[in-house]
């Protein structure tokens, strides 16, 4: 299964159908690899506005943020990250 990661700048909104084919993405074969791909452009001063599954499955900006929030609390844990 791929997972596309679209990307903007910080303070993007959400993605308007309309407007996906114009936004940068990148394509993953995991979810695991699409969210730390996520975490890495957060890191770089950009933001994940959407992760969608080649089903059609959207992961918003909220749910990354989330994801990303939860992956790093494990982290700082010491809980290894599935």
């Amino acid at each position: 299964m791929t997972f596309k990661v679209y990307s903007g700048p910080v303070g993007t909104d959400a993605v308007a159908p309309i407007h996906k084919d114009r936004m940068l993405f990148k394509e993953f074969t995991s979810l695991d690899d699409a969210l730390s791909w996520a975490s890495h452009i957060k890191d770089t001063g950009r933001v994940a506005v959407l992760i969608e599954d080649e089903t059609g499955r959207t992961f918003d900006k909220r749910e990354i943020a989330a994801a990303l929030a939860n992956r790093d609390a494990r982290d700082l844990r010491g809980v290894t990250a599935r």
